[in-house]
């Protein structure tokens, strides 16, 4: 049977995605507007003045570069983005474009204005990337048909659309694809304040109560990510729903927030056998990723991209060119006295 030719999704709005009879979790909870978005507050702020400029002009909106840890809204942004422009959404991701006529095949089918948005674009194909260099400058693109003696391009003229880009490591994203990207919006991890209130606007859309407390216990257990958030709290209302009649509070929240393995401190399982593994396997390190990957069963980009940065961004682990060492943050967190030397560690009495 032939190859299934990759497809973009196409919604008009988050609205449409929201009404679907099938609608994710996630999708029912996205922000429709720049107004609902909570946080990133100079991102929100630069994109909504790019669209109001370009709708006073009558003009496309120009490329739009998102980047950040996922979890932080990028996908949600480019569907607000959509809205505010009146244009549609053909959604795809970087893996799936693995030929040049696949790429032809999304942006002819493109109207004026409307916005391709790229998850993961840093994972294209660089010899697919390159046919973008021309489509998103001149608005053109060249395509080889046949082989040998009888091979040929042909030039499509493309519609003046818009590309949204979305990566979580912008590192990997060529100098050239990166500079033809006018706008460019890094996003941070959010502060329990906005995560609380994220998590309020979601208890209200999934229609159980929650008090101030229920929210910012969540909030400070969610690692400064939007989507971790709305994540636990589907698991702590299924708690509240079940033994509180329907309400969260902040002894709902941390009676639900421990069943899962989530301390105080927003760490899991699986971040405590990371740290546990660094500072009683290996004394504190210095120890390499690949090392910690394979004693605590997990591949190693999964550590670097999800679990690294945050123990790194709050203090437990440092990333030096040795290798990971561990933090007196990190001994303290998981109880074990340092200096014992390397597989000698000593747990501290009390710890669980």
């Amino acid at each position: 049977m032939p190859a299934k030719k990759p497809t973009s999704k196409t919604l008009s709005s988050p609205q449409e995605a929201f009404n679907r009879p099938n609608a994710s979790f996630d999708n029912r909870l996205r922000p429709l507007s720049f107004d609902d978005f909570t946080g990133q507050r100079k991102v929100r702020d630069r994109l909504e003045l790019a669209v109001k400029a370009a709708v006073q002009r009558g003009d496309p909106l120009d490329h739009v570069l998102l980047s950040g840890p996922p979890g932080l809204g990028k996908t949600t942004l480019c569907y607000i983005l959509g809205q505010s422009m009146g244009v549609q959404v053909h959604a795809t991701s970087g893996p799936v474009i693995e030929k040049a006529s696949d790429l032809a095949g999304m942006l002819t089918s493109l109207n004026r204005g409307d916005i391709l948005f790229i998850d993961e674009i840093h994972r294209m194909q660089k010899a697919v990337e390159e046919y973008l260099y021309s489509a998103m400058e001149d608005f053109v693109i060249d395509i080889m048909i046949d082989q040998g003696p009888n091979a040929r391009s042909i030039r499509l003229d493309l519609p003046h659309f818009t590309l949204v880009g979305a990566t979580t490591r912008a590192g990997l994203l060529s100098s050239p694809l990166r500079s033809r990207f006018s706008i460019n919006a890094r996003l941070d991890y959010y502060s329990t304040e906005d995560l609380a209130k994220i998590v309020t606007r979601s208890a209200g859309l999934l229609d159980v109560g929650i008090d101030d407390g229920g929210a910012v216990e969540i909030a400070r257990r969610s690692r400064g990510t939007a989507r971790v958030a709305n994540n636990l709290l589907r698991r702590v209302r299924d708690y509240a729903q079940v033994n509180a009649g329907n309400k969260i509070s902040a002894g709902v929240a941390d009676a639900a927030l421990g069943l899962l393995g989530i301390d105080r401190t927003g760490l899991d399982e699986m971040d405590k056998k990371i740290l546990s593994c660094i500072c009683g396997s290996f004394g504190g390190g210095p120890v390499g990723l690949g090392t910690i990957a394979v004693s605590v069963g997990e591949e190693a980009d999964t550590i670097e991209d999800v679990y690294e940065p945050y123990l790194i961004q709050e203090g437990y682990i440092a990333r030096t060119p040795r290798g990971r060492e561990a933090t007196a943050l990190a001994f303290d967190t998981v109880g074990i006295a340092p200096g014992g030397g390397r597989g000698a560690a000593q747990v501290l009495p009390g710890f669980r």
